[in-house]
């Protein structure tokens, strides 16, 4: 049985699209960065934390599969995570503004006998905003609970000039990647 180690809603939502049956595990894993820790090293170790303990929940579950998977935004190496309230959003989308970031998913399976991660990087391009486009945008409320204050798959998509990469994976969860995971592990897909 494979099971989800996520709270977002999106992220089943995306799980869902490659046609899989999965149970949810609500886990309530840290996700602060060590100071000094690279934000790659970061992204990789919430990743596996979450299927790790995912699979500490489900060991009794004979054949259990744990997905866990974390997606942050990176700009010049400074991971921007979920913005506390407006005004943090606020500050993320003028540090974004007219710039070139790069959204990294990390994906990781584990199992009783093993582990695999895939890493997608994406690099997001966004049109300079103006205070008004930000406080409109801050307006609607998708920015809550995002990666670097906003949704992709929302109103935000209109300030997005070009994407390198997985749309997908900005989403929180690269599905070619995550299947191609999922098969290696007998999932069917």
């Amino acid at each position: 049985m494979l099971y989800l180690a996520s709270r977002s809603p999106r992220r089943a939502d995306l799980l869902s699209r490659l046609g899989v049956r999965f149970g949810l595990l609500d886990l309530d894993v840290p996700e602060h960065q060590a100071p000094g820790e690279p934000a790659a090293d970061y992204v990789h170790r919430v990743a596996r934390e979450k299927a790790g303990a995912g699979l500490l929940k489900v060991l009794a579950s004979p054949g259990a599969v744990v997905l866990g998977a974390d997606t942050e935004v990176i700009l010049d190496g400074r991971v921007f995570g979920k913005p506390a309230d407006a005004a943090e959003a606020a500050a993320m989308l003028r540090a974004l503004s007219g710039r070139t970031h790069e959204v990294l998913t990390v994906v990781c399976l584990a199992s009783a006998g093993r582990e695999a991660q895939a890493a997608v990087a994406t690099r997001v391009s966004v049109d300079p905003l103006e205070d008004a486009d930000i406080a409109r945008y801050l307006a609607t409320g998708e920015w809550q609970g995002k990666a670097g204050g906003y949704a992709i798959q929302g109103r935000f998509e209109a300030y997005v000039a070009r994407l390198e990469g997985s749309y997908s994976g900005v989403m929180g969860l690269p599905l070619r990647e995550t299947a191609r995971l999922l098969r290696e592990f007998g999932v069917p897909v």
